[in-house]
Order: structure tokens, then sequence, then C-alpha cells
């Protein structure tokens, strides 16, 4: 097999590692990895703003704004305004919620994450490179993303879209 073959080949096993996993946290969990996300969010951080959740998980208000709208239909999470200040809206988990959190998968990120740690500073570095130039090569420096593992339709709700260094997903 050519060298840009096996490149190929292993860019398609991320790829369908990605979707595998995307498959199984929805059929696990009913969630999709941005929601388990930012569940994940609330629950670590505890009382917490939308502006919080958003620059924490690296999406647009806006995403957040429609992803807890998501979530809180399904009775999953809950909004309460502050009393302190009107302007700020404190998301919560309900029990539902956070019983759901508790048997869903771990996020693929966090698995490729620690594994990634665990290589030595060199190695760390030659992958970044190596990855950045790839996406060079297949014209991606412009596309917009962010660090969470995820496949699925580009639109504006199920898919990643925002300003530069923010994304949206629900």
């Amino acid at each position: 097999m050519d060298n840009y073959e096996q490149v190929l080949v292993a860019l398609r096993r991320v790829i369908r590692a990605t979707d595998l996993h995307s498959k199984r946290l929805s059929k696990n969990a009913g969630l999709t990895a941005p929601q388990l996300l930012i569940m994940r969010t609330i629950r670590d951080l505890g009382q917490v703003t939308i502006g919080t959740i958003a620059d924490y998980v690296s999406l647009s208000q806006a995403t957040v704004t429609t992803i807890l709208d998501r979530l809180e239909h399904r009775g999953l999470v809950y909004r309460v305004r502050s009393t302190a200040d009107k302007r700020k809206v404190h998301a919560h988990l309900t029990e539902q919620g956070g019983a759901l959190l508790s048997g869903a998968p771990q996020p693929l990120q966090e698995e490729f994450i620690l594994k990634f740690q665990n290589l030595q500073q060199w190695e760390q570095s030659m992958i970044v490179a190596a990855l950045q130039r790839v996406a060079n090569m297949m014209d991606a420096d412009d596309i917009d993303a962010s660090p969470v593992l995820d496949v699925g339709p580009i639109n504006r709700e199920d898919g990643w879209k925002g300003s530069p260094g923010k994304n949206s997903s629900s």
C-alpha cells in the first residue's frame, strides 16, 4: 500500500471511530456529544451561566441556548434567572439529567486526551504538526472546528457553525 493510501485509511479510521462512538452515545444515552459535554460542564461547575458554559465548551452562547432548550424540553436540565443579577440565567441538571449523565459513556475526546498526554512532548508536537499539515492539504484551514469529536450533518440545528473560535452544535 502506498503511503498516501495509508494516510487515507488512517483518516477514515479516525472518522469511523468518531462516528461509531457518536452512534453508541446516541443509542446508550440518547445524547449528542455536545449535549453530553454541556451536561457534564453543568455537573462539574455547578450553578453556571450560559456564557460560562459557552466559554468552557468552545461553543457560541446561541448554540448553548439551543442545546439547553432541547435538554430542558427532555427534562434533563432547568434554568433559573439569577436573583442577584436578572440578566444572568443559571443552568442546572435535573435529577433525571444527573442519572442519565452517570450512565453515559465517556466522550471520545477525553479518552484521546488521556492517551495523548501520556506521549512525550516531542511526539505530541509531531502529531500536531502532521495533522495541521494534513488539514492544510485538504484545504481545511478555514473550517471552523471545536475540540469535540462528533460527526453528523452540518446545519444550524445539528452541526458546527459559529464565529471563529466558537462553534455551534446541538
